[in-house]
């Protein structure tokens, strides 16, 4: 069965919109730009003062796009008013092409999170909230009942790289969860609060971290929350890439690699208790759909992520293939794909 598309208009469109968020950006920079290396990586920084104080605000990993727009980042902000209202058009455009636009409470908490730097300082949108942006990065068209069917929203990020930014969130997340009537849930054993629940709805929202065995809370300092530990996580969030939720004008978010969160999804699959099987079922059905469109567009890169968690160790293999046991058609994709 072929795989729905988005129009050539659309995709381009959608590229457009999120190359305008990333230059909106890096036009908001006003200091001098400073490197720190870090276990072989370099991290930009900015600094400048306030008052007779001087301040650093971390920028982001050290790659050629990134120092592109600091190097034109006063020319950017001259065209802010040019391009605010181009990406009005191209929103607008999107949302005329069929894309799925986010709902309003998660559109509103995605903005209030990103104006106070949680994806520039790490944090990673993952789960079904993240899964619906492939829509844009993959071009594809995809389900509106599969993805309303969970209000849920997860946030993940490395906590050894929350406590090496030396850097922090501009308005808690506590507060802004409470604007929106989120209520903390207190962890059973020692109060900590990584989980907020909607006094309204049935709405949950997580913060997560990657756990190496002791799936415990964790701190997130730059982000000034707790997280819960989560193995395998690592694997999910590494090396993440920008995306634009289609609310309002858009949102930047930032969201795990396609071929990543495939992969991942037929490990959770597999750890989901007997309880959780309905949500085992859609874990398998958004990595079925990734692995049918990836293997088709960028199978070199599925291929990677696949050998990449495999050699990982034998835990990894054996969660991987009790999910494929399952999924006939997915198994013979990603055998495709790795013998090419």
């Amino acid at each position: 069965m072929p795989i729905p598309a988005h129009s050539r208009p659309a995709s381009v469109a959608y590229q457009d919109l999120l190359r305008l968020h990333l230059d909106e950006r890096g036009s908001g920079v006003i200091g001098a730009i400073e490197e720190r290396q870090r276990n072989g990586r370099t991290y930009l920084y900015e600094r400048f003062r306030i008052g007779t104080e001087m301040k650093s605000r971390y920028l982001g990993e050290d790659k050629p796009e990134l120092r592109a727009r600091l190097e034109r980042a006063e020319a950017l902000k001259a065209e802010a008013e040019d391009r605010r209202k181009r990406m009005t058009r191209l929103a607008r455009t999107l949302r005329a092409e069929g894309f799925i636009a986010t709902d309003r409470e998660t559109g509103s908490m995605l903005l209030a999170f990103s104006r106070a730097g949680l994806f520039r300082l790490g944090g990673t949108l993952v789960g079904t909230s993240a899964y619906g942006l492939y829509q844009g990065d993959l071009g594809v068209r995809m389900d509106y009942e599969e993805l309303a069917q969970t209000g849920d929203v997860d946030f993940a990020s490395f906590e050894r790289l929350s406590v090496a930014l030396g850097d922090k969130i501009e308005e808690n997340p506590a507060d802004i969860l409470a604007l929106l009537k989120f209520d903390p849930v207190p962890g059973i054993h020692d109060r900590q609060v990584w989980r907020w629940r909607q006094s309204h709805s049935e709405a949950i929202v997580e913060f997560l971290t990657p756990a190496f065995g002791d799936e415990s809370i964790k701190p997130l300092p730059a982000l000034s929350v707790s997280a819960q530990g989560l193995n395998y996580l690592n694997y999910l969030i590494a090396d993440p890439i920008p995306a634009v939720a289609l609310y309002r004008s858009g949102v930047l978010v930032q969201i795990p690699r396609p071929e990543r969160f495939a992969i991942h999804k037929l490990i959770v699959a597999d750890r989901r208790p007997g309880a959780e099987q309905l949500k085992a079922r859609k874990d398998r059905a958004q990595a079925a759909y990734l692995v049918s469109v990836l293997a088709e567009d960028r199978p070199d890169e599925l291929a990677e992520a696949y050998e990449d968690a495999r050699s990982r160790g034998p835990r990894w293999r054996e969660r991987i293939d009790a999910s494929l046991k399952r999924m006939p058609e997915t198994a013979e994709r990603l055998a495709a794909v790795t013998a090419s």
